[in-house]
C-alpha cells in the first residue's frame, strides 16, 4: 500500500535493523540505513514521516540526522535509539525536537507503540494545521462551524432562511447554539442593519413576561410608573429572537399568536394597536408537537411559528466537527486569557472525539476554556481536561461511537482508553509505587513514567495518605 506511513530506520548493527523491519514492517514503509552519512542523503533527497536513529553511530551520529531532518522536513518525527548509558544524551535530544527515545534493550512492543504515537502525533499536526486553515471562513456560516454532513446541509438551510426573511423555528438540544444559529440568520439577511433583540423566555418571571414583550402603559400595574415599549416594538425593523419559546404561559401564547397573526401589538393597559415590523425566530429544546399533544402548548401558535423549521444536529452525531471546533475554542480562549497555547495534544483530541457530549457545542467550549486557562504547555494535553472527558467512569466506548471513525482512530481510542485505565488500576493496586507497578507491568521504571506522563497520571496521587 503506497499510502502507509514512511519510515527509515538508522542503526549501525545490522541486528536492530532487521528487528525494526520486523516490529514495522507490516504497517509502515520501512527504509534501513546503516550510518548517519547515508541518511544525511537520503533525508535531503525524500521526504519520511518517521526517522528512527540510534544515537552512537560512525560518522555522521544521532544528533546530526536530528538536525538534518528538523531542518529539511520540520513536520517528520524522530525518535532516537539509545544504551541506558546515555539517557541523558536521549533527553537531550527530545529538547532539540526529537519526538520520544527507546532505550536499549527495549520490548518490540513499546517501540510499536512509541512509533504509532510518533506518526499519529505527525498527523494530527498536519490536522491541525488544516483546521487553522478552515477556520479563515471555508467550513463556517456567520461563527457557525462545521464541515460534517449535517453542517453542510444546515448550512444551505440557514442561507435559505436568510434570504427569506421568513419565521423560523430552530430545534434542538441544549448546547446546540440556537441563539447562534438566529444570529447567523439575522446578520446574513436584508435585515442586518436593524436591531437583534434576544428574549429568554425560560428566564422571564411569568408575571412580567407580557409587560416585556408587548410594553405597557402609564399605571397599568403597580410599579408601572411611566409608559414603556415593549421588545417588540424595540426589534422594529429587525429581528426579535424568543428563545425557549415552549417555557411560554398559555395566557401569553393567546396574545403572541395574534400578534404575529396582526403584526401589531398591544401595551398591557392600552387600547392602541400599533403596528410592528420584526422577523420573528424562536427556538426550544422541547419536543412542540408532543406540548401540543399534552395541552402545554397551543396548537395554532405552533403552527404560526414552525413555518420554516431548523433542527440543530447534536455534537455527537458531528463527531468529525469536534477537532475544528476544538482549535476554535482553543484559540478564543488563548486569546482570551493572553495563554501561549496553540494546540491539542493527540491524547486530548482523542478524549474529545470519543466523549459523548451530553452538553454538546457549550459543554466542550467550557471545556476547553478551562484546558487552557490552566495548561502549563504550549498544547492542550488530556490532563488539561476535565475529569468527566478523560476519567475512567465514561467505561468502554460504545461501538455505535467507533463506527463513526477511521479504523485506525478507532483502534488508537479504545487502546488509550484501555491503557489508560489500567495504569489506573495498577497503580491503585500498589498504592502508587512505581517501582513494584512496573514489575508488575513487565517493564523499566523509566518506560512506566513515561506512559504515566503520557496518560496525564501522578503516582503520587494514588498514594495512600501519611
Amino acid at each position: 500500500m503506497t499510502n502507509r506511513p514512511s519510515v527509515l530506520v538508522v542503526d549501525d548493527k545490522e541486528n536492530m535493523r532487521h528487528l525494526f523491519t520486523r516490529i514495522l514492517g507490516d504497517a509502515y514503509q520501512v527504509r534501513t540505513v546503516e550510518d548517519g552519512g547515508r541518511a544525511l542523503a537520503l533525508i535531503q533527497a525524500q521526504q519520511f514521516d518517521l526517522v528512527v536513529t540510534d544515537i552512537r553511530m560512525p560518522g555522521a551520529d544521532g544528533f546530526e540526522v536530528l538536525k538534518a531532518v528538523k531542518q529539511h522536513s520540520p513536520d517528520t518525527e524522530v525518535i532516537m535509539v539509545t544504551a541506558y548509558a546515555s539517557v541523558s544524551k536521549a533527553v537531550e535530544a527530545i529538547k532539540e525536537g526529537a519526538y520520544d527515545y527507546l532505550p536499549k534493550p527495549f520490548d518490540p512492543d513499546e517501540a510499536s507503540l512509541v512509533v504509532a504515537r510518533a506518526l499519529e502525533r505527525k498527523r494530527l499536526k498536519e490536522q491541525a494545521a488544516t483546521l487553522r486553515r478552515e477556520l479563515e471562513g471555508v467550513y463556517s456560516f456567520q461563527n457557525i462551524i462545521g464541515r460534517s454532513a449535517p453542517m453542510r446541509a444546515l448550512y444551505s438551510l440557514l442561507e435559505r432562511a436568510a434570504e427569506l426573511d421568513i419565521t423560523v423555528l430552530i430545534t434542538g438540544e441544549t448546547g446546540t447554539g440556537k441563539e447562534l444559529v438566529a444570529r447567523a440568520i439575522h446578520y446574513h439577511g436584508p435585515r442586518k442593519d436593524r436591531p437583534f433583540v434576544a428574549v429568554n423566555c425560560g428566564a422571564l418571571p411569568s408575571e412580567l413576561i407580557e409587560s416585556e414583550l408587548f410594553g405597557h402603559a402609564r399605571g397599568a400595574f403597580t410599579g408601572a410608573v411611566e409608559t414603556k415599549p415593549g421588545l417588540f416594538e424595540s426589534a422594529s425593523g429587525g429581528t426579535i429572537f424568543l428563545d425557549e419559546i415552549g417555557e411560554l404561559p398559555l395566557a401569553v401564547q393567546v396574545k403572541l399568536n395574534r400578534t404575529l397573526q396582526d403584526k401589531e401589538v398591544r401595551r398591557v393597559g392600552d387600547s392602541v394597536a400599533r403596528r410592528i415590523d420584526a422577523r420573528v425566530i424562536t427556538a426550544t429544546h422541547r419536543d412542540l408537537k408532543a406540548e401540543v399533544a399534552a395541552g402545554r402548548f397551543r396548537e395554532d401558535l405552533y403552527y404560526r411559528l414552525n413555518v420554516f423549521p431548523v433542527q440543530l444536529p447534536p455534537l455527537r452525531e458531528r463527531r468529525e466537527d469536534i477537532p475544528l471546533l476544538a482549535m476554535f475554542f482553543v484559540q478564543k480562549a488563548a486569546k482570551t486569557y493572553r495563554q501561549p497555547v496553540d494546540g491539542l495534544e493527540p491524547d486530548a483530541l482523542r478524549a474529545l472525539t470519543g466523549y459523548s457530549w451530553p452538553g454538546n457545542v457549550r459543554q466542550l467550549e467550557n471545556a476547553i476554556e478551562r484546558a487552557v486557562a490552566i495548561a502549563t504547555s504550549a498544547r492542550v494535553g488530556a490532563g488539561d481536561l476535565p475529569p468527566e472527558i478523560t476519567g475512567e467512569q465514561q467505561g468502554a466506548l460504545l461501538t455505535n461511537q467507533l463506527v463513526k471513525m477511521p479504523f485506525r482512530e478507532a483502534v488508537d481510542l479504545a487502546r488509550d482508553r484501555a491503557s489508560r485505565d489500567y495504569l489506573i488500576a495498577l497503580l491503585r493496586e500498589f498504592g502508587g509505587n512505581v517501582t513494584r507497578a512496573a514489575e508488575r507491568a513487565g517493564m523499566e521504571r523509566e518506560s512506566l513514567h513515561r506512559l504515566l506522563k503520557r496518560y496525564g497520571l501522578r503516582s503520587d496521587d494514588f498514594k495512600e495518605p501519611v
